[in-house]
């Protein structure tokens, strides 16, 4: 049962980020909701394969999602060959910026409390 809710949280935020990469062209949702839900929607993917709580695995998503970031600044994209490749540009991002590795904090911050009340909800429940 934990398994589908995680797939299903994953299919819906990738529906959203969709969503606003397509439709959401302003200066606040598009660069920064779309970064928070982004390390929220990795979360859930990898919790499909690890159910059971994880205390620390959003901190793992943070230097994931900053590893991605990093490789921005050194023009990742470009290296790979995928400059023309929209989807892959879009997904991989092109451009270093502390306001996004700020964005994935919030996000994994938001991550980390979760885990925390699920661990005290647990502990209650036994």
């Amino acid at each position: 049962m934990k398994r589908l809710c995680y797939v299903i949280t994953t299919l819906v935020l990738l529906v959203i980020e969709v969503l606003i990469a397509l439709f959401v062209h302003d200066n606040f949702v598009r660069p920064y909701i779309g970064d928070v839900l982004v390390v929220i929607a990795i979360y859930a993917f990898v919790r499909i394969f690890i159910p059971e709580k994880c205390r620390l695995l959003p901190l793992w998503i943070f230097v994931f999602a900053v590893f991605v970031e990093v490789l921005q600044l050194f023009g990742i994209v470009r290296l790979l060959g995928l400059s023309n490749n929209r989807f892959m540009s879009v997904l991989i991002g092109g451009t270093f910026d502390w306001k996004d590795v700020a964005c994935y904090a919030v996000g994994c911050g938001v991550l980390a409390l979760y885990e925390g009340f699920l661990t005290k909800r647990l502990c209650k429940a036994k």
